[in-house]
């Protein structure tokens, strides 16, 4: 059986109708098909259901890319008007994110889900890198229209680390986000830093998978190695885990 991995989707409208409705993006579900996992979507609840109970009879979460986790979830007020939260996607997330930790559940962050780990776990985070961090590169090349596999930067990877025994000491990444890890939670550890130094992937040391990116490998898994080959070791992890249970 393949393992069954959750994806915490999000509250929009509608298009045409504005009728309410939960979206998530087709390529993180597309990737991890890919990868031999089945994805199973988590809507944010409203009847005050624990959404762990669900958590807890999957294999593995992942957390997605998306608007601002909220400042006031790291003990600041926003700073800019460019911050944009869902809060009800972080009342949602960051129990999920916590429960997975405890339980050595195999989580996997990308981009706002790598920031909400960090929060999750006691990190705070810069609001907007280009007023926090004049000095930094672009890093938000976010376009609906332009294609969202483009190259933005490279970024490079620890030594002995985890992400490093999956896509290698340096790769080429994509780049959407406006906001960046500041203070580190409480034992996670920097896995890569883009050419400025800012934190681009983080990683819990002695957990079976807890992994975090600030790009988007699901959109560039059609085009590099190294982002499939991310997907197949969360993938793998999750199975190992569930194997483990069952035995």
């Amino acid at each position: 059986m393949r393992p069954l991995i959750g994806i915490p989707c999000y509250s929009m409208l509608h298009q045409g109708s504005s009728r309410p409705m939960y979206g998530l993006g087709k390529a993180y579900v597309h990737a991890l098909e890919q990868a031999g996992a089945m994805p199973v979507l988590i809507p944010p609840l409203v009847e005050g259901d624990d959404p762990r109970d669900l958590l807890a009879r999957l294999d593995g979460l992942l957390l997605s890319g998306g608007n601002d986790v909220d400042p006031a979830l790291y003990g600041e007020e926003s700073l800019s008007p460019t911050v944009t939260v869902e809060r009800e996607r972080d009342d949602l997330e960051i129990p999920l994110a916590r429960f997975a930790v405890e339980r050595e559940m195999p989580v996997f962050g990308i981009c706002r889900g790598m920031q909400l780990l960090n929060v999750a776990l006691g990190g705070t985070l810069y609001q907007d890198i280009a007023t926090q961090r004049p000095d930094a590169l672009q890093h938000d090349h976010h376009s609906y229209e332009g294609p969202r596999d483009a190259r933005a930067h490279s970024i490079h990877v620890a030594s002995g680390s985890r992400l490093a025994k999956i896509v290698g000491p340096t790769t080429q990444v994509n780049s959407f986000h406006h906001q960046a890890l500041k203070d580190l939670a409480p034992g996670l550890l920097s896995a890569a830093v883009a050419e400025d130094g800012l934190l681009e992937a983080v990683e819990l040391p002695n957990h079976p998978f807890a992994l975090a990116v600030q790009y988007h490998p699901e959109e560039l898994v059609a085009s590099d190695p190294g982002s499939r080959a991310l997907f197949a070791a969360f993938v793998a992890a999750c199975a190992a885990g569930r194997h483990a249970v069952a035995s």
